[in-house]
């Protein structure tokens, strides 16, 4: 154990004096705590029901434990993520030495490798486990379904970055009311679907939230970035993103959990409802205000270490987090119930039996990491032939994850 703590400490020091003296630390300590929820948020609150046919179905302890529903303010950091992202943007843009197009494409080459290799991968590995292993096709569509879920942040995500010169020129012309558009056209939409005439207003109407709903804490990003978001903003952002998510669930009824529960009519994040922005808002505004003492606590070695290290497999853990979790649960579906792995989650049981998994996931995906983490690094020895072909699999697991197989 002195062993492995001497050489942790040797890690922390050399990451330390690696680290350049302008690198701002309270943005990677930000990203790297918004990154982490996500696997957490998928691991404690997505569980597998078994059917008859031995085969895995999604299930959530939110549909058992309303009173969850808190966990899922807590872990749903988007806002903090792509609040982080629309201020490294800018800056990231400002330094540019090529033209803006150059600078775009090499942004989104980074989002989309790691996300065109899990696919990929995956594709490869459905016949595999259905005809090598027996594996019923409704569990390799449950995990197809876990796999795909949290790419859709990454396309979401791809375009906002492409808008970033747009959002520059906003900022700078409106500095943080630039944002507030966005705002209220998703508050428009939500009328229309939920008010008085949701009745007569077509289900698609939904999908125009979507843009402008994840788009909002971008903006706010770059607003900031651009100087032009001020600590009496921050407070009015906190205090006006707690007061609006009062109100919305106290008066206006809008579902308490924000990530969506089987069988609830509503969702709150596919595609993002005002909860969300209101969330978003009250989160940037706490992230601007804590920047500073955030980063004079990531002055320690220590701590500043496992930023770093989250920072660099950031796509590797949101593209692999729920096949970790999927490499425990499909073997286990052999066995029959198997406490907090597979079985309706709907005990405080199964809970304390999650929780005990959540560090086995955490192993199983820095293992798998260790290998899928050259999906991130540019494809030099990769010919037209092979992306070709990875990115045929990626298209192929997509329909099918997507039920249109």
């Amino acid at each position: 154990m002195s062993s492995l703590a001497t050489m942790a400490r040797r890690t922390a020091r050399t990451i330390e004096s690696g680290t350049p003296a302008h690198r701002d630390r309270a943005i990677d300590g930000l990203r790297a705590l918004a990154l982490l929820a996500v696997p957490t948020g998928h691991w404690l609150l997505g569980g597998f029901t078994l059917s008859s046919d031995g085969a895995l179905h999604n299930a959530s302890p939110l549909g058992t434990f309303a009173g969850l529903a808190p966990v899922s303010w807590v872990l749903q950091m988007l806002g903090i993520f792509f609040l982080v992202g629309g201020y490294a943007s800018v800056l990231s843009y400002r330094r540019r030495k090529g033209s803006t197009r150059a600078w775009l494409g090499g942004r989104l080459a980074r989002l989309g490798r790691p996300v065109l290799g899990v696919t990929a991968v995956w594709a490869a590995l459905l016949p595999v486990l259905h005809f090598g292993f027996d594996v019923p096709v409704d569990t390799l569509r449950t995990a197809s379904t876990l796999v795909i879920q949290p790419l859709w942040f990454v396309g979401v995500y791809t375009v906002v970055t492409a808008l970033t010169p747009l959002c520059v020129r906003a900022a700078r012309r409106l500095g943080v009311w630039a944002a507030a558009p966005l705002l209220g056209s998703v508050a428009a939409v939500d009328f229309l679907r939920y008010g008085p005439y949701a009745d007569a207003v077509p289900s698609w109407l939904s999908l125009l939230n979507i843009l402008p709903g994840w788009l909002f804490a971008y903006q706010l990003g770059v607003s900031w970035g651009e100087g032009r978001v001020t600590r009496r903003h921050a407070w009015g952002l906190l205090i006006g993103g707690a007061a609006l998510f009062a109100a919305l669930l106290l008066a206006f009824g809008y579902p308490a959990s924000m990530v969506g529960v089987p069988g609830e009519a509503r969702t709150n994040s596919h595609p993002p409802s005002l909860l969300v922005l209101a969330l978003a808002a009250g989160q940037s505004g706490a992230a601007i205000l804590l920047r500073d003492r955030l980063g004079r606590l990531l002055k320690r070695p220590a701590l500043w270490a496992p930023v770093v290290v989250v920072n660099l497999s950031a796509m590797t853990i949101l593209c692999w987090h729920q096949t970790a979790m999927l490499t425990a649960a499909v073997p286990a579906s052999y066995l029959g119930e198997v406490p907090g792995l597979v079985g309706a989650p709907d005990s405080v049981g199964w809970i304390l039996a999650r929780l005990a998994w959540m560090p086995v996931f955490a192993g199983l995906l820095v293992l798998i990491g260790r290998y899928a983490r050259g999906f991130e690094s540019p494809w030099a020895g990769t010919g037209p032939g092979r992306r070709t072909l990875a990115g045929l699999l990626a298209a192929g697991f997509a329909v099918f994850a997507l039920g249109l197989a």
